[in-house]
């Protein structure tokens, strides 16, 4: 027994065969109990890099990202971290720390109402669901935490070839996002309920919504910002660190700044603003091009014949969320799991010749009404050379009327 515990090769093997097993549904409590009494120290790094493996080896995504919830509860608790690094106050994973135990404050004071909520009188129900709805607000604000992870921590994990954990993860935090999404919808409903279906109300919508944000701490403690913490180097933090404000923080306002001890820093480029670039219909100095993608009121990001993220305008008006960290990048690790098959499609749609474009529409994000159009870009020979993907906020369009034109101006 202390052999097989005491030897990575095995424990992995065992721990992937166990896993499985949970997959097949074969006798699951007796495979639980295996897992308990023969893996109580897992070290981090083997969870990660068997998740790996059952994904390149031919598991689908969706059923690790099934099985994930199974095996992480299976050994919450177990996985031995001890070998983690620490970090200083305000490195990013100080951060998302600190952000995981304001998290945790609300999810107690989540279950605290919880319990309360099977004694109520139907006079107290109001001012109870008021008590929730705050909270939840405030469990809300985890996007941000997420957003960070997905735009800013996932893409060097995956220049490292860490892909299926980050995968797996953000297919997750969809999970969650749906969650809270049924929770506020739950609980914005005019119509009155009685003390009688609170309960129900809180063991299907709530409490579900607050122990996917609970498990997710749990991935991120014991396994993901450990083996992010091995796997990237200070200038990849540094790069993190500077791009965090723009997703903004999660219920923790970071006091002290934090510099690591590099002799390189991370810094904007550097363009030499009288160098020309001249193209078939005339020129631009680089200043002159870098300001003009700046103001254009669109957002163009351009991904190569090789599915790679190469260049994104960095405009003031943006949509999306966009940082520099996604240079590189697959385009498809840029996307949802849930959407990323349809990604592949418009890819080898443009590739093949069958199609040139892909429009879609939201009528309703965040208030405004989002176009977003991708185009497949040929050379002279009709070699495909890569993706431009447009996307505009034409809200104000869709309400002109009549004429503008351009002697009007006169007139203001």
């Amino acid at each position: 027994m202390s052999e097989l515990i005491n030897n990575s090769q095995k424990r992995k093997e065992l721990l992937k065969h166990l896993i499985l097993q949970l997959h097949n549904n074969e006798a699951p409590d007796v495979v639980k109990n295996r897992l308990v009494a023969l893996l109580k120290s897992v070290p981090y790094n083997e969870v990660v890099e068997v998740e790996q493996e059952l994904i390149a080896e031919g598991l689908p995504e969706e059923e690790v990202l099934r099985l994930c919830d199974i095996h992480t509860m299976v050994l919450d608790g177990s996985i031995d971290t001890s070998g983690a690094k620490t970090v200083p106050v305000g490195h990013p994973v100080d951060t998302f720390k600190q952000e995981n135990k304001a998290l945790e404050e609300y999810i107690a004071k989540a279950k605290e109402l919880f319990n309360k909520g099977n004694k109520l009188k139907d006079e107290e129900v109001k001012d109870y669901l008021l008590q929730l709805k705050s909270v939840f607000n405030a469990l809300s604000d985890v996007e941000k935490h997420y957003k960070r992870k997905e735009y800013l921590l996932f893409p060097f994990l995956e220049k490292a070839g860490i892909t299926g954990p980050p995968k797996v993860m953000w297919g997750k935090h969809d999970e969650t996002r749906a969650l809270l999404n049924a929770a506020h919808e739950a609980l914005s409903v005019k119509e009155a309920i009685s003390a009688t279906e609170v309960p129900a109300l809180v063991v299907t919508i709530l409490l579900p919504a607050v122990e996917a944000i609970e498990g997710m701490i749990m991935k991120e403690e014991e396994i993901l910002l450990p083996m992010s913490l091995d796997t990237l180097s200070d200038e990849d933090w540094y790069q993190i660190y500077k791009e965090t404000p723009q997703f903004g923080f999660t219920l923790y306002d970071p006091q002290t700044e934090w510099t690591p001890n590099i002799t390189t820093t991370v810094s904007e480029p550097v363009y030499q603003s009288g160098e020309a670039i001249q193209l078939s219909s005339g020129s631009f100095s680089i200043n002159e091009l870098e300001t003009m993608f700046k103001t254009l009121p669109i957002d163009i990001t351009f991904v190569d014949k090789n599915d790679k993220v190469k260049f994104f305008s960095h405009g003031t008006r943006k949509i999306f969320d966009r940082n520099r960290s996604i240079i590189g990048r697959d385009v498809r690790l840029c996307h949802p799991p849930g959407s990323v098959h349809i990604v592949e499609q418009i890819i080898d749609d443009f590739k093949s010749g069958k199609e040139n474009k892909a429009a879609f529409w939201i009528s309703s994000f965040m208030g405004r009404f989002v176009y977003i159009e991708y185009t497949a870009l040929r050379g002279h020979d009709n070699e495909y050379l890569g993706v431009m993907e447009v996307t505009q906020d034409i809200s104000d369009l869709r309400k002109l009327e009549g004429d503008q034109r351009l002697l009007s101006y006169a007139n203001k």
